[in-house]
Parts: structure tokens; sequence; C-alpha cells
């Protein structure tokens, strides 16, 4: 398809991830895509010789368009790459480290800006960006007079703040696994300048668009587009998770932090009492794993493992747990679903608008292990509906597909050409 540079689109993002790819695909389909920006993507001359690590972090940067339209800024993400690896933390110390992820984003940004402002004035209509690294590009763009669309992809960091500093007073033993709240106050306004610039605003969740500033909802256009599902086929379940003989399996999967609701499960396994019911946590520790067992000592640990072997290991689970106090939308829920696990979760996971109560899980409210634990009890009790539930829980996570969240973004950007 043939389209004036004036109708196009520069997405820019510093590391990537499934939602950046989905887009950037459609983009480029489309012929909409001007230029795509990021700090580094797998250089298939080297990736033999680089630690296991990093090797496989770079696998997942790989994006699906040209490379001719790909511009990469790698130096500091390079240096903070390799210095996690090494176990050189002083470089990467958040905030401050010469090669610390926000230092990393803000000279993403600067260099980004550069680049619209040398090679892009009067020629695109809009620059895409996403929360912590687009402040200086929406600043270039706007003298220009080019349109800024922001992707918030987690609530607004006012709201976050307040979350999870109730969080450290309920659970003074987990504060530590709780950084996000203390980013401090030059961070936050960065945020809040570049929801300032922003002329249209794309959030994951109606959860995170209804903690956005009331005077943003009122003043800007604001969308709410749903994650896609993963397009693996279903797969099937392992043969015991059909005998109701054994216990219910209920998965955690993610970062082991309050921010996530672990305390809450533990807290939640604890009321429950019962022994067919088992839990399993999959996810990268915040604290010495010491820490966690002393908190419940009656769960099955599972470091992380590539993206399909998680999948694997959910497929052999019963039900899927999530009780986060703050997300954007945990992708992680949908991948549970597409592999026939029921979700338990809370409205501020991001995914209330596919978890049907009795249908496709259970939605229940931030801060209450005792609600968890009732709903944990009644599909211990009730194995055959838990089953339907999944099916359920599957069909409903498929029905959310990448191509049709990129084309609601497409829609909205080509409407405002």
């Amino acid at each position: 398809m043939n389209t004036s540079l004036l109708q196009q689109v520069i997405l820019f993002h510093p590391t990537g991830n499934q939602f950046v790819r989905a887009l950037l695909a459609a983009l480029f389909e489309h012929g909409l895509l001007a230029e795509f920006f990021t700090t580094i993507t797998p250089p298939a001359s080297i990736i033999p010789f680089i630690p296991a690590s990093i090797k496989e972090k770079l696998n997942r940067r790989s994006f699906p368009i040209p490379s001719a339209r790909i511009t990469r800024f790698p130096l500091r993400e390079t240096l903070r790459l390799v210095a996690g690896a090494v176990g050189f933390s002083r470089i990467i110390e958040p905030e401050t480290g010469f090669a610390c992820f926000d230092q990393v984003a803000q000279s993403f940004d600067r260099l980004v800006s550069k680049k619209i402002r040398d090679n892009w004035a009067g020629k695109i209509a809009w620059v895409y960006g996403y929360e912590d690294s687009a402040l200086q590009t929406f600043h270039e763009a706007r003298k220009l007079n080019i349109q800024c669309a922001y992707d918030l992809p987690i609530a607004y960091w006012k709201t976050s703040r307040a979350l999870l500093e109730e969080e450290c007073s309920r659970y003074p033993a987990w504060k530590d696994t709780m950084r996000g709240a203390f980013d401090s106050q030059k961070k936050c306004e960065r945020k809040d300048g570049e929801l300032d610039l922003a002329d249209l605003i794309i959030c994951p969740s109606i959860f995170v668009l209804e903690t956005l500033p009331e005077n943003v909802r009122k003043t800007k256009p604001c969308i709410v587009v749903p994650f896609g599902s993963p397009e693996n086929i279903f797969q099937k379940r392992n043969p015991y998770s059909n005998n109701f003989h054994e216990p219910l399996r209920v998965l955690f999967a993610g970062t082991m932090t309050q921010r996530k609701g672990l305390a809450d499960v533990f807290q939640a396994m604890k009321l429950l009492k019962r022994k067919d019911v088992s839990l399993t946590v999959i996810g990268t520790p915040c604290a010495p794993l010491e820490f966690y067992y002393h908190q419940y000592p009656d769960f099955h640990f599972e470091p992380s493992r590539p993206h399909n072997q998680v999948l694997q290991l959910m497929s052999s689970h019963d039900v899927f747990l999530l009780p986060s106090i703050v997300e954007g939308r945990a992708l992680v829920q949908q991948e549970a679903m597409m592999q026939g696990l029921p979700v338990v979760a809370t409205v501020n996971a991001g995914a209330s608008d596919i978890i049907e109560n009795e249908k496709t899980g259970f939605i229940v409210p931030i801060r209450h292990p005792e609600i968890i634990a009732k709903k944990l009890d009644w599909m211990a009790d009730h194995r055959e509906k838990v089953k339907e539930m999944g099916f359920a829980a599957h069909l409903a996570a498929s029905r959310l597909t990448w191509s049709i969240y990129a084309k609601k973004i497409i829609a909205t950007l080509k409407t405002s050409i």
C-alpha cells in the first residue's frame, strides 16, 4: 500500500515487547510505518559468542520488519545487559547508574528526539512512544506540529504509589519487594510531562484508564485497547489434572512481590487449610527464598524459565491466581486462560473484561485474602465445574488477538490524521 509520508508514524521503544511487535508489524503492513527506533536487536553474527543470559534477552528483540526500517542506539543498553550478566551492579543502580534502565530510556529518548528534529520535520503525522522514554521526543514533536501518541502500560504513578505505600504499611516485611513505590520525584515529574504533551493516550485496561487524572481524561482522547492473547494451540491438559482425587493445583506466576499480591496468596492459603489444594509459585524472587518460605512454607517454587516452558507448566495446573495490587494488564492472565486455566484475579490486574465470575474465573477485591480462600475452597469442591470454566477461559482469551489490538490503535491514529 502506498501511503503519503504525511500519514505515517514513527514508533519508538527502548527494548521492545509483544505489544510493540504487534503494532509494529501492523503499521508496516498497512504502509504507515516511517521508522522504528530501539536500542539493540540481535546481531546474528555475534549471537553464538555472547553469554547465554544476554543471548536469551536479545532473541526476544527480533522485530517483524526489514532491518533497514530500524534505527538502533545500542551503547547504554549493551552496557546494561553486560553489567547485569557479570554482576557489575554499580552502573545499573536504579535511576542513578550510568547504564541503569532509567538512564537507558532517557538517553534513548534524547537520541530519538534529535532524529525527529533532523530528519522528520514536516514529513510524519505521529510519533508513538511509551512511558519513561518519550518526554524529549514529545517536546520536539510538538515544536514540529507532529502529534504524540502515548502508550501507558500500567496504572498512573500516583495511584500506584498510593496503593503500594499502603501495602508497605499493611505488610512491612514485604516492603523491599515493592520498589516501584519509591520512584524519585524527578522520575514522576517526567511521567507527568509525557502525559501533558500527549495528544492521545492508549491504555490496556479500564483500570489503567480510571487511574488517570480527571483533567487528563476530560481534555484528551483516551482509549482502552486490551492486549492480545498468545496465538498458541490449546494444549491438552496434563492427564492427572482431570483426576479429581488429586489436589487442586493453583499457580501463581510473576515477580515475587506484594505488588502482584503474593503476600495475600500466602495468607489465603493459610486461611484455606486444605491438604487437597497445592500452590506453585514460578517467578523471580525479590528477596532470598528463605523469606518466602518463612511467610508460608508449603508452596512449591519454580524458577523463571523460557516462555514456552512457562506455558507447559501452566498446562499442568488447574487454577491461575493473581490478586495484584497494581498492574496495567498482566498478560500472564491471558496466557493462563489460553492453557485452559480459570483465573482468580483482582480488577487491578487489568483483565476484568474477560474474567467472568463462575464462568471463566473470579474477580476478587484487592486486600481480601479471605475471599480468595473462599473462591479456592469452592473450586476445590467443584472440580468438574473448574474444568468447564477452563474451557470457557480459553475461548474468552482466544477472542482477543494481537491483530485486533493493532487494528484498533491504527484506526484511532488514522481517524486523527
